[in-house]
């Protein structure tokens, strides 16, 4: 990791006499406006283009115009046919593919399967502008238009796919995304370091066919390196033997010790294998460097669900940048290699990202569009990235890292001091500092040594590392600066709270709750009850009560009235009837009435969707088995689950009323303050108070804010 090449340290490419672009183009004649040719790169989005570091196609864009390379656009492109994606010419040295910001099968489908009815990412939120796996059509479209200009797909939908995953709107394992793209590259997760050093070794004339071990990128290949030695175990702490692997000049499709012949269905899918004994009586020594992991084969995890859970366990526990190894699997006849993931970015580094000169408009083509996404994040700020929480539901560790990268605080009020001396129509109002979780600014392991030898799924669950340093001090200093800020009116902070780590500084929960609440602080409990609780990787509710009593008592102590906005899942794996029953009797005796609530939907790679598919807990073994765990998928008790969140509205009544009879609980069917639901349905629905509607975040998986009466 310490041979890492900075990321701005590589001498710029030719082109960059041509200047900073005022937005990277999207059409002909703003690259004649800028003296270009063509382009060196190209980047295909399914997200409209707005020039603004929140957005992955500028960031990226951004910083290869940094290299002195000449980087164009193309925004939602027409799919249907390849003349979309000539508009900009043939790229000189590749075209970079993304679906945009978020999935887009997340983007375009609820919890439920159905079809949204708008498009955050998009002018005037206009749905349909992107199709189903807009990664793997895209390429398509970019190889029928130029077949040979090389294929770099990235970004949340190919990083979430980069190996054989389960599929939640399929309802099956899908490949990984690469054999289906026809890529030649995949960069995954933050991809900075990758991406840069891609264009550079391209600028040089290296062929791609040749760039295979940068690291975050994953490829096809039909062979493997001699010198390279092979772990092929079921249980990566007890490896396999090791094998040398055959001549990569050969004329061979097959991994040395490979026995990838079963069929589905076969006697030695029904179980995982024992891992094998090493030759002779001493371990020999591995070379992290030259050892690669061999997950089960695509054949093997789509036919049976044992071999899937345990794939998705070892897969999770190489997600350390300090001690990952590469991992194939195999794909018919050819294996996806994964390259461990990419050194964490300095904070040197991270600062120098974000203050690339974005315009953080949107592109002036939009004539002033509405974009809901933009207007959401136009005055916020990222002060970090990666988390350490180890939520088994979200995707944010397996695409970004849990290793914590924070931007320097001078960088992150001389953001603020732009937005406020830049930006169109600000009114002294930053609508957040955060990241993927408000409050990990900074936190890290105490060593760095500990840290680049640690495996663990969660630097917080089931208690918070011993080695972690929690200390919220430097983020209560940032918070102070930032809000004295002359000019600035109010910082608020909109990213989801850790509450477990904020519990250990009240200092940080005072400053949080007298000067950045606007009335309603989100948190997320997920869930009251143990079970499901365990197979989230959550804290207990114990925890959620104790940073209520101080957000209560800070409140008061402002003269403010504050309220907590809690996200509860419902039919989350692991959970039952039980559970869900016992949920709703918190929330009527703490008087909430959630709005919206949000069903489990099943994220490519996460642990909770190898849970879902599988019926196994990978995070526990008990013998040699996978702990069974209780999924609920579809039809009446899915809804009944969702029901039980939202216990106060009519419609849910009958079902309810059914269920409560079901599992013996007919005492709580009554008007009494005791009861959870009326016997009787009303002639009409009654006004209950006003409602409090959120503007949700799509990344965030549509979780709307719940509603305290």
């Amino acid at each position: 990791m310490n041979a890492t090449p900075k990321l701005f340290s590589y001498r710029r490419y030719w082109a960059k006499r041509f200047g900073i672009a005022p937005v990277l183009p999207m059409h002909r004649d703003e690259m004649d406006q800028l003296g270009w040719d063509s382009c060196d790169i190209i980047i295909v989005t399914g997200d409209a283009y707005i020039d603004h570091p929140s957005f992955g196609m500028a960031l990226i864009g951004r910083l290869l115009e940094a290299q002195g390379f000449r980087v164009g656009i193309i925004s939602q492109p027409d799919w249907r046919d390849k003349e979309d994606f000539t508009v900009l010419g043939k790229p000189n040295l590749f075209f970079g593919i993304t679906a945009g910001n978020m999935d887009s099968m997340v983007n375009r489908y609820t919890a439920d399967r159905r079809i949204r009815r708008d498009d955050a990412y998009t002018p005037n939120a206009e749905p349909g502008k992107r199709p189903d796996r807009s990664v793997i059509v895209y390429a398509q479209r970019v190889r029928e238009a130029f077949n040979d200009v090389p294929v770099v797909i990235g970004g949340i939908e190919a990083s979430l796919r980069r190996i054989a995953h389960y599929d939640y709107w399929s309802d099956k394992v899908r490949r990984s995304i690469l054999p289906d793209s026809k890529a030649d590259l995949l960069v995954f997760g933050n991809a900075e370091r990758a991406i840069v050093e891609l264009a550079h070794r391209l600028a040089k004339g290296e062929p791609i066919s040749e760039i295979k071990d940068i690291r975050g990128t994953a490829l096809m290949t039909t062979a493997l390196p001699a010198d390279w030695a092979v772990i092929d175990s079921t249980r990566i702490d007890k490896p396999g033997r090791v094998e040398r692997l055959p001549d990569p000049y050969a004329d061979t499709t097959r991994c040395a010790g490979t026995n990838d012949n079963t069929r589905p269905g076969d006697s030695q899918t029904a179980s995982i294998v024992p891992a094998q004994s090493w030759p002779g009586k001493t371990k020999p020594r591995l070379v992290r460097e030259k050892t690669v992991i061999r997950l089960p084969s695509y054949t093997q995890v789509s036919s049976n669900k044992a071999l899937y859970a345990h794939a998705s366990r070892v897969f999770h526990l190489e997600t350390n940048p300090g001690n990952a190894r590469a991992m194939i699997q195999k794909h018919g006849d050819r294996f996806v290699w994964l390259n461990p993931p990419p050194v964490p970015l300095s904070t040197e580094e991270l600062d120098r990202v974000y203050e690339l000169p974005y315009s953080r408009q949107p592109h002036p083509a939009y004539d002033g569009a509405r974009i809901p996404a933009w207007e959401m994040i136009r005055h916020s700020v990222n002060i970090m990235r990666g988390c350490f929480g180890g939520c088994t539901f979200c995707s944010i560790t397996e695409h970004e890292g849990r290793i914590i990268q924070s931007r320097s605080e001078d960088s992150i009020i001389r953001e603020i001091e732009t937005i406020r001396d830049t930006t169109p129509g600000f009114k002294g109002h930053i609508s957040d500092l955060g990241g993927p979780t408000a409050n990990m600014y900074e936190l890290k392991c105490k060593d760095k040594t500990v840290e680049a030898a640690c495996r663990r799924l969660s630097c917080v669950y089931p208690k918070i590392c011993s080695n972690l340093n929690t200390s919220h001090k430097p983020l209560i200093r940032l918070y102070k600066r930032a809000r004295a800020l002359p000019g600035i009116k109010k910082v608020f902070i909109a990213s989801g709270l850790r509450y477990d780590l904020a519990v250990r500084s009240p200092e940080y929960v005072r400053e949080l709750v007298m000067h950045h609440v606007g009335g309603y602080l989100k948190i997320a409990p997920e869930h009251t009850e143990p079970g499901p609780l365990s197979k989230m990787m959550k804290p207990g509710i114990g925890t959620y009560d104790q940073f209520k009593k101080m957000f209560d008592r800070f409140s008061a102590e402002a003269g403010k009235e504050q309220y907590l906005i809690p996200y509860f899942i419902a039919a989350h794996p692991g959970t039952t009837n039980q559970d869900m029953l016992n949920l709703a009797l918190w929330l009527k005796r703490n008087d909430f009435r959630p709005d919206q609530v949000q069903s489990f939907l099943a994220a490519p790679l996460a642990l909770a969707s190898a849970m879902y598919y599988t019926g196994r807990n990978p995070l526990r073994k008990t013998g040699k088995d996978y702990e069974q765990v209780i999924t609920v998928k579809a039809g009446r008790q899915r809804r009944l689950h969702k029901a039980f969140l939202r216990y106060h509205d009519p419609d849910n009544w009958p079902i309810l009323r059914e269920a409560l009879k079901e599992m013996g609980r007919a005492d709580l069917i009554g008007r009494g303050k005791r009861h959870l639901v009326p016997e009787h349905q009303p002639h009409h629905r009654p006004m209950r108070g006003k409602s409090y509607h959120a503007k949700s975040s799509r990344q965030c998986k549509t979780r709307q804010k719940q509603v305290r009466r």
